[in-house]
């Protein structure tokens, strides 16, 4: 039989199923051979903090679904899109720190299970609650995400990873301020009518 003949007879359209294999790079870990002029020292320590940003992102970005999902009241409707609009900005900002894990050389945290493990966000219960408590979940949430943005930032820069600097500061630290801000402001105690009982007119 010649090589051709056996080489065809080695292939087959049946799909290979039920497959595993020992990993290929262990979590938590860097490779080495990555150009960035970083040293692996600081690649693992950014890797293990941007993983910790990630899994915070992660969580906070579920939990503006949740609110999307299960919000309820005379502000529905404003407050459905409201938190569907930074759902979709969060699911970017994941997507933005995973891809900065990877780019370091090291693995980005990915199954909802170990990000639950991981997280330093309060996980709500799974029934509906009142707007206010879905605003306070929110804030603190972002207030964490905030806090960890600012010191991850100052630690990049000392590190001399500018490119982690800079995501966390532009794609991370402004956007999570932005939308704190857009939930902060829903929380201003202003009623919706104001009652006159008509003495001022009165007096004129």
């Amino acid at each position: 039989m010649s090589r051709r003949t056996a080489s065809n007879h080695a292939l087959n359209a049946e799909p290979r199923v039920h497959q595993r294999a020992p990993e290929i790079q262990a979590f938590g870990t860097v490779t080495h051979a990555m150009p960035l002029e970083l040293e692996e020292p600081v690649r693992l320590e950014m890797t293990e903090q941007l993983n910790q940003l990630l899994a915070d992102s992660m969580t906070l970005r579920d939990l503006y679904k949740k609110s999307h999902w299960q919000v309820a009241g005379p502000t529905f409707y404003q407050l459905h899109l409201l938190f569907d609009k930074h759902f979709g900005e969060q699911v970017e900002i994941v997507d933005l720190i995973a891809e900065r894990v990877q780019t370091l050389g090291g693995l980005a945290i990915a199954m909802a299970h170990d990000v639950a493990e991981t997280t330093r966000i309060e996980r709500p219960p799974r029934g509906r609650e009142e707007v206010p408590v879905l605003f306070s979940r929110l804030l603190d949430a972002h207030q964490i995400i905030i806090r960890e943005a600012r010191k991850l930032a100052e630690r990049s820069g000392k590190l001399g990873d500018q490119g982690t600097n800079d995501l966390v500061v532009s794609d991370v630290l402004r956007p999570n301020e932005l939308e704190a801000w857009f939930l902060s402001e829903h929380l201003v105690d202003i009623p919706v009518v104001k009652v006159f009982d008509g003495s001022s007119q009165a007096a004129d």
